[in-house]
């Protein structure tokens, strides 16, 4: 529902003051505003510290009935309700932490409520009850008018890059927004993010339904973050080169504490080195706060909270910390394993520096850690069996009921299966058409549809999501290793090719890499010498500056070398990993054509 034509910039100015303190709005902050209350679905992609959050709560005072905010954050979304009460907003949240009578309180606001801002999780938005309360609110109060009008003028959708987050920390749920959308009569949307690729934009219009979305792009580059990269890439046996690979890193992060004592964060893609790294930092006098999904929530929550209040200076943690955070000091953020793609690299490392003040956000590379990304790829999509298998369980249960059967009483039939994968598998079949989902959330087996090509072809789609990761890996490694500006890279993964070449402030522009050739030899002895050594290399491995050349690319030379990988820096800049047994030494090459 639009704004009334007294909502108008001018009258929105004047609450900007009165009520947020504010005088004026910052860049790309208009445009929204103007889509949002113009009726229309917006996508608004804006950097971390750009103030995404009021570009739906400066609206919700103008518009008629209620505004719905989805956010996967418990935490934000109590800081936002707070500070919104604060202001003399109406502001509610419904989540899994509210007691039995805090529960009863929020239905009961939201029952009578003419106009609030209301924070829910996606996961709520599968419960019935409160989609009756959104669409109908109190009919003994408001009459069956209100069954009629549509009691939610906006739905808002926090983090919306979740939708296109797929793995081992993905919500599900974010799948259902779309469904709930439609049983609340279709409101306006506006979702919100910091970063997007035109892939993930797409994601994101087709998972929510968006209607001719405008979607608007404030840009992402922010000069006080300064990035840089440190190779740790060894050689040697496996065992030997992780040791050497993990005392490099430790090293770096012991120089970048010891520099000064304002506080970071420290990210890896494993619990494992998440619990091994927080405790070399406390052995170094370093207080640290432990963060990932395995450990309680009231565990997360204290962590959270020490780092919050400057008692712990470092938060180690997986990418289960971070979203959200209102923390406009953090100094560093060092990736001590290298995450699956840019996207969530600048994610989290643009948690850095929300004051404006510089901030360091550093890479430590070893290019074997792309094997933990790729075993976490390996479980990300549900196989077709998995599919077929969720379809007999549905086919069974089906002859036995005709009211559906609880994501719970399907796990239990199948067994031995994860509850993302089944959530997963499931909405395959409903992409599919071969399943359909009632008022209750209970699935059932339509009979009517029994379209092989549909679940082919929704299977496909799931394919091509893989295929998608697998490119993402390679551009983040392909970032590491590029002798390239930093900031360009970045800016241009995400579509902004003509912003500028060089930043000025990333290593690569501060102190630009440069491989001296390998020395040629001058006697024949020498020659004889060489080719040797060349050989031997060619067996056990590359040295740095060779001269190598790969088919279907050229020629190059190594930046650096494992026993099974070879990263090479082409002519035109760019580098490229390639498995060794497909790289040769140049002069090779040329001796064999002879």
């Amino acid at each position: 529902m639009a704004a009334s034509t007294g909502a108008t910039m001018q009258a929105m100015q004047q609450t900007l003051r009165e009520v947020f303190g504010l005088e004026s709005l910052r860049p790309g902050q208009r445009e929204i505003i103007e889509s949002v209350i113009q009726g229309r679905d917006t996508l608004a992609i804006m950097p971390t510290g750009a103030g995404k959050s009021l570009c739906y709560q400066l609206p919700a005072m103008h518009l008629r009935g209620l505004t719905l905010v989805v956010s996967p954050l418990i935490a934000l979304m109590k800081d936002q309700r707070d500070k919104l009460a604060a202001a003399g907003v109406d502001a509610l949240q419904i989540n899994s932490t509210l007691k039995t009578d805090e529960e009863r309180d929020a239905y009961e606001r939201l029952n009578t409520a003419s106009r609030a801002i209301v924070f829910v999780t996606p996961e709520q938005l599968g419960k019935p009850a409160l989609l009756d309360a959104l669409r109908c609110g109190d009919r003994s109060r408001a009459g069956t008018r209100s069954i009629e009008r549509k009691r939610v003028s906006l739905v808002v959708v926090d983090e919306a890059h979740c939708i296109s987050q797929w793995g081992h920390d993905f919500r599900p749920a974010f799948l259902q927004i779309a469904d709930a959308v439609r049983n609340l009569g279709r409101p306006p949307m506006l979702a919100l993010t910091a970063t997007a690729t035109s892939a993930v934009v797409d994601d994101i219009v087709r998972s929510l339904g968006m209607r001719e979305p405008c979607v608007l792009q404030t840009g992402i580059y922010r000069e006080n973050l300064h990035y840089s990269v440190m190779q740790v890439s060894v050689s040697g046996g496996k065992g030997r080169a992780s040791t050497r690979s993990a005392q490099a890193k430790l090293s770096a992060i012991r120089k970048l504490l010891a520099q000064s004592d304002e506080p970071g964060i420290v990210y890896t893609a494993t619990v494992r080195e998440a619990e091994r790294l927080s405790a070399a930092i406390r052995e170094l006098g370093v207080p640290a706060a432990l963060y990932h999904g395995r450990i309680r929530s009231r565990e997360r929550q204290e962590a959270q909270d020490q780092f919050m209040r400057g008692t712990a200076r470092v938060m180690v943690a997986t990418n289960a910390f971070g979203m959200g955070i209102d923390k406009a000091d953090i100094r560093f953020v060092v990736h001590y394993q290298m995450p699956g793609s840019i996207d969530a690299y600048y994610q989290e490392t643009g948690r850095a520096g929300r004051d404006g003040e510089a901030a360091r956000c550093m890479l430590l590379f070893d290019l074997n850690d792309r094997r933990v990304q790729q075993f976490l790829m390996l479980g990300r999509y549900p196989e077709r069996e998995l599919v077929e298998r969720v379809r007999e369980a549905l086919a069974q249960a089906d002859t036995a009921s005709t009211a559906g059967v609880s994501t719970r009483e399907l796990a239990q039939a199948i067994g031995n299966i994860g509850r993302n994968k089944l959530q997963v598998a499931l909405k395959i079949l409903l992409d599919a058409g071969l399943v359909s989902r009632n008022r209750a959330r209970r699935y059932v087996l339509r009979n009517d549809a029994q379209d092989d090509d549909a679940l082919e072809a929704a299977l496909g789609q799931y394919g091509e999501l893989a295929e998608r990761d697998r490119a993402a890996l390679q551009q983040m490694i392909d970032y590491a290793q590029t002798g390239r500006c930093r900031w360009r890279t970045i800016l241009e993964y995400f579509g902004y090719s003509d912003e500028f070449e060089r930043c000025g402030t990333c290593d690569n522009c501060l102190y630009p890499p440069h491989i001296e050739p390998a020395r040629q030899p001058v006697t024949a002895q020498g020659r004889m010498l060489d080719t040797a050594r060349r050989t031997l290399d060619a067996r056990r491995g590359f040295v740095r500056g060779q001269a190598v050349r790969v088919r279907k690319y050229g020629t190059g030379q190594v930046a650096f070398a494992t026993t099974e990988q070879v990263a090479v820096l082409f002519p035109d800049g760019t580098t490229r990993t390639f498995l060794s047994r497909f790289v040769r030494p140049a002069d090779a090459e040329r001796s064999a054509s002879r």
